[in-house]
């Protein structure tokens, strides 16, 4: 059981009280209607919208799952932590869309290159997987991180997991239906560097105790590489490649997860140069967190430490390295990310219940009103994720492996909508709606299948479980796009008038003008050295 100092406790109260300082400030700010309780009034600056990217982007899945693979697989999963240049891609390339059409959700986008239809399933696809996969493996993750860190195993009888657990969702809960969209943002300022110093502070006494980097690579030395073998049966080098672009387009580009923060900007200006900071900070958690979950399988090789399982890599370092004093920043670090990711979750899974169902089916209703229902459809999320811990709990053993499994089933289709609907005017409302549905239907029958793996070997359909799980994500993808084309052909097309500004060639010449007018050699100096970064990072590990 880690013995936290009084110190260490001094740290995280001055912490929480720093958060109650920010949700106070935001609550002080009244909500006037929608748009500022859920996009912060369209006034965020650069700074606030990359640290709400990055804050939000880190969750669980990195403290522990990252790390997880990092003691397991090495660099292998760093592909998707070296993807600042799709982020670059949504503040060059696909900011000056969604912004200038003043859109709340990424269905209301679709709608408008579309047709309702598409609207109303994607908010469907959106709301289910934030509930059954982000929500809840962001909970139960948490739960095992605080567990292990402070090593209790039960108070008054009761699993500390569940207490930890419980107390994360409901906190987090609290000030995400209180503050609206600008406290997430600006709690998010807070919470970045305190999570980047406590990860730093990890890595830095973690090379001490291992005896340097030269030593983590000798250790590591089987999985040090990025690039596998075609033939790798976990990470084939197509398969990452091209599998890791449609997974991180979705993410990055299309999720109302994360493009909810550019839809807060001031400007195009505003929110492009949020996403080069983002695209900066992005960089950081190969190093902060894979390469930690390496220096604990390094420890783990020497005799330093020991852990049962991958997953416990990253809280094991915290528990059993840092001085007196120091745990309490990491910590703070841990509950940061944590509470950073819940928070943006509730807030975009009310966001889209609010405009893309309610609003939808009362249009009559006032500002004030969608308000009040935005915070109950927050509330409610807040019990789905409560409720659906338990299930989740079953399969606590394929936790990491279960997310990712879902991650590329839903991806591929919506990817494909997105992309093919911005490049072409030829793509049919018609052919949206269909490859939405035809993208979830072939994605989910390979999840309903995964579990009757063993019992389906010989059968006519032992491909769809046994086909490496990037290669059928680009899979997906590639049929997708065939099935929209082949549907665009025999369906009518939208009208210009509606598609002006909806795709590339189609943008108005305001928006250009407002563009170009907001560029400076900064943006193109900034963007040259994420890029130069990447490089020199996949040529170092190739």
């Amino acid at each position: 059981m880690v013995q936290l100092s009084t110190l260490d406790w001094l740290v995280l109260a001055g912490f929480f009280v720093l958060l109650l300082g920010v949700v106070i400030m935001s609550l002080r700010q009244k909500e006037e209607d929608t748009a500022d309780y859920f996009l912060a009034g369209r006034n965020a600056s650069w700074l606030v919208i990359g640290a709400s990217i990055f804050a939000s982007n880190i969750g669980s899945e990195h403290l522990v799952g990252l790390s997880g693979s990092g003691a397991q697989s090495g660099m292998a999963l760093a592909h998707w932590e070296l993807q600042s240049w799709i982020i670059l891609l949504l503040g060059w390339i696909f900011v000056p869309f969604y912004w200038s059409s003043k859109v709340y959700t990424m269905p209301e986008f679709l709608e408008r290159r579309y047709n309702p239809a598409s609207r109303t399933f994607l908010s469907v696809i959106s709301l289910v997987s934030y509930v059954l996969t982000k929500v809840a493996v962001t909970v139960y993750a948490g739960g095992i991180a605080f567990k292990t860190i402070l090593g209790i195993d039960s108070i008054w009888g009761i699993d500390f997991f569940w207490i930890s657990a419980l107390s994360l969702v409901i906190i987090t809960g609290i000030y995400t239906v209180l503050g609206g969209m600008k406290a997430i943002m600006w709690t998010s300022v807070l919470q970045t560097p305190v999570l980047i110093i406590g990860s730093v502070v990890i890595l830095v006494v973690g090379l001490d105790k291992v005896g340097g980097w030269a030593e983590v690579e000798r250790l590591n030395e089987a999985n040090m590489h990025l690039i596998r073998s075609a033939s790798d049966a976990d990470f084939p080098w197509p398969g990452i490649i091209f599998g890791s672009f449609i997974i991180g387009f979705w993410y990055w580009c299309t999720d109302q997860y994360i493009v909810q923060r550019v839809l807060s900007a001031k400007g195009i200006k505003e929110a492009r140069r949020g996403t080069i900071f983002a695209g900066y900070l992005k960089l950081l958690p190969v190093f902060i967190f894979l390469v930690p979950g390496m220096i604990a399988y390094a420890l783990n090789a020497k005799g330093i430490i020991s852990y049962d399982s991958a997953d416990q890599a990253f809280p094991t370092l915290v528990a059993e390295l840092l001085p007196s004093g120091v745990k309490g920043i990491v910590i703070g670090g841990l509950v940061a990310a944590l509470m950073s990711s819940l928070a943006s979750l509730f807030n975009s899974s009310a966001t889209l219940f609010t405009i893309d169902f309610y609003k939808k089916f009362k249009p009559e209703s006032s500002e004030k009103h969608l308000l009040r229902v935005g915070r109950i459809a927050t509330v409610v999320i807040v019990l789905l994720g409560i409720l659906w811990i338990p299930v989740m709990s079953l399969i606590a053993d394929v936790l990491y492996e279960y997310l990712q499994s879902v991650q590329s089933l839903i991806a591929p289709g919506i990817a494909a909508v997105f992309l093919l609907g911005l490049l072409s005017r030829r793509i049919t409302p018609a052919a949206g709606f269909v490859g939405l549905v035809s993208g979830f239907v072939m994605g989910m029958f390979r999840l309903v299948l995964l579990p009757f793996k063993d019992s389906l070997q010989g059968s006519a359909l032992a491909w769809v479980v046994e086909m490496n799980w990037l290669y059928y994500c680009i899979l997906l993808f590639v049929l997708v796009a065939g099935i929209m084309i082949l549907t665009s052909l025999f369906t009518a097309r939208a009208s210009q008038e509606k598609l002006q500004g909806l795709t590339f060639s189609s943008l108005g010449k305001d928006t250009m003008r407002e563009v170009i007018a907001g560029l400076d050699k900064w943006d193109y100096i900034h963007t040259a050295g994420i890029l130069a970064i990447t490089a020199f990072i996949y040529i170092r590990f190739w």
